[in-house]
């Protein structure tokens, strides 16, 4: 169509941070529907789904642009989620397009998928089997992202799913990798579990989760100065959760604390639901999707504990990190506590202290610190 061109420019990463540097749409998402474009003219109704749609071009483009409805569309973060009923909402189609989480309801006798290619090889791995389980046997796959993220590993991974595998051509620095003919034996692996002798803990997670069921050596260096704690909390939160190992740790440390499990990603959820579960603590801490704990009241938490992202997107950025500072300090009541893990570099003490309380150093290694932060009464 042609006002696919002004349609891109409409779109807007809300609520997601928003910068000059940063963009609602790329060269990846145009080339994904055009490589795609006889695939979805040939799609039956109902058959088309959108996986890891950043913040709706994809969905917005296979609905406009090649007129296609009940789309089916799973996005791991909230963020993306948000923006994409933001945009829909904005350019007319909210009625043509569901969101789903993944698995069958997502997938079942899918025709073609359209696809942003995931950084981790392992949430790629865990899209690709449930494609192959799930969908049309007769499905198409068109997974894009930009040539700096794209490595050879993901041809493989993909591979293990499908008998036919290959690449387009490239455009404006970005590729297309085609998968069809799903195998008829794939098993789904995921979610994974390790356990940390160290620590004493079953780690559960989804493909998707940052690190995995590993330990990623900041989380390790909060995990092991949680012992300084100096208050007895009542209501905790583990604000951007992953798989969970700190509302774990943090409930099987304080036997009458309620914990919150908190990340904008649902395999993040999923992942720490289960990884409390399985150590004994499920009981005690709920998992909520949620972006920067937007939904918990003012002054309603004694202990947060975060090691904020340093990326958005592709892109280094501090502002995801200042924007759960500030969340932090609204959530906390006087005299209560964050305590963060974050690279060492990036001097995180003045803004902490602005957005929470007066702020010091409880532990430093090589590369992180852990800084705790004192809510002002």
């Amino acid at each position: 169509m042609s006002d696919t061109p002004e349609m891109f420019d409409r779109l807007r990463r809300f609520p997601d941070i928003e910068a000059p540097n940063l963009f609602a749409v790329d060269a990846a998402d145009r080339l994904i529907l055009d490589e795609a474009a006889d695939a979805l003219a040939a799609a039956p109704s109902g058959s088309v789904v959108v996986v890891g749609d950043h913040y709706g071009a994809l969905t917005a483009g296979a609905v406009l642009e090649h007129g296609r409805s009940e789309v089916r569309v799973y996005q791991d973060p909230l963020t993306g989620e948000l923006a994409l009923t933001n945009n829909a909402r904005e350019l007319g189609f909210t009625e043509r397009y569901t969101s789903h989480g993944l698995g069958e309801a997502l997938l079942r006798g899918a025709r073609v998928v359209l696809m942003q290619l995931p950084r981790s090889l392992a949430e790629l791995g865990e899209i690709s089997q449930l494609i192959a389980l799930h969908a049309d046997p007769e499905v198409r796959v068109f997974a894009g992202g930009r040539d700096k993220h794209i490595t050879p590993a993901m041809n493989k991974v993909l591979a293990e799913s499908f008998s036919a595998v290959s690449a387009s051509r490239g455009r404006q620095k970005s590729r297309v990798l085609r998968a069809a003919e799903p195998k008829p034996d794939v098993a789904v692996t995921f979610p994974m579990t390790e356990w940390l002798d160290e620590f004493g803990l079953d780690v559960v997670a989804h493909g998707a989760v940052f690190a995995g069921a590993s330990l990623d050596i900041g989380t390790r260096l909060l995990l092991e100065n949680l012992g300084k704690i100096d208050i007895t909390p009542r209501d905790v939160v583990d604000l951007g959760c992953g798989s969970g190992i700190l509302a774990t740790a943090i409930a099987l440390k304080f036997a009458d604390a309620q914990v919150v499990a908190t990340d904008q990603s649902s395999a993040a959820v999923a992942s720490s639901i289960a990884t409390a579960s399985a150590n004994g603590v499920g009981d005690r801490v709920r998992g909520l999707r949620d972006d920067a704990m937007s939904t918990l009241p003012d002054a309603s938490v004694d202990l947060v504990l975060l090691n904020p992202p340093f990326h958005v997107g592709a892109a280094v950025h501090t502002g995801g990190a200042l924007k759960l500072f500030e969340a932090a300090g609204r959530v906390l009541r006087p005299g209560g506590q964050l305590w963060t893990v974050h690279n060492a570099h990036l001097g995180y003490r003045e803004p902490l202290k602005a957005a929470v309380g007066e702020s010091q150093a409880m532990a430093k290694n090589a590369k992180f610190i852990v800084m705790r932060s004192i809510k002002a009464s």
